[in-house]
């Protein structure tokens, strides 16, 4: 079965809230809500593909010292192995805005069970739940 490494940021801001975006049509998994972050490229450490995917996705613009590994998830789908760690970033210049057609919302983390996400991403929750 193939692994793959795929790096996520919970970005929290002032107000304790996590930003989630929903996948878009057209992908796998569209419609479910998800941290943002991406597949790690060859060659790149997870805290560049974070920053990459970051101003990519969103705009914004983050400095690896503000990225703080919290947990991981590590989950089988069907056709593949997901590993994906998990980052909290707290400082980022910018205001984030949903550059690749997805819906984006700021959550409280006890409110982000009421958002359907992949598999993956739901363990992460009571994480950001205690952290938060």
């Amino acid at each position: 079965m193939k692994l793959l490494l795929v790096v996520a940021a919970a970005l929290i801001d002032a107000d304790g809230r996590v930003l989630i975006a929903q996948r878009p049509e057209g992908k796998q998994l569209a419609g479910l809500w998800e941290f943002p972050g991406g597949k790690v490229e060859p060659g790149e450490r997870p805290e560049e593909t974070l920053i990459r995917e970051l101003h990519e996705e969103l705009g914004i613009t983050v400095k690896e010292a503000c990225l703080a590994p919290l947990t991981f998830a590590s989950h089988a789908y069907d056709d593949f192995h997901l590993l994906m760690p998990l980052y909290v970033c707290r400082r980022w210049e910018g205001t984030p805005r949903a550059l690749d057609a997805q819906a984006i919302k700021w959550v409280h983390p006890n409110r982000l069970r009421d958002y359907p996400m992949p598999p993956a991403d739901e363990p992460l929750i009571p994480h950001l739940t205690a952290l938060v």
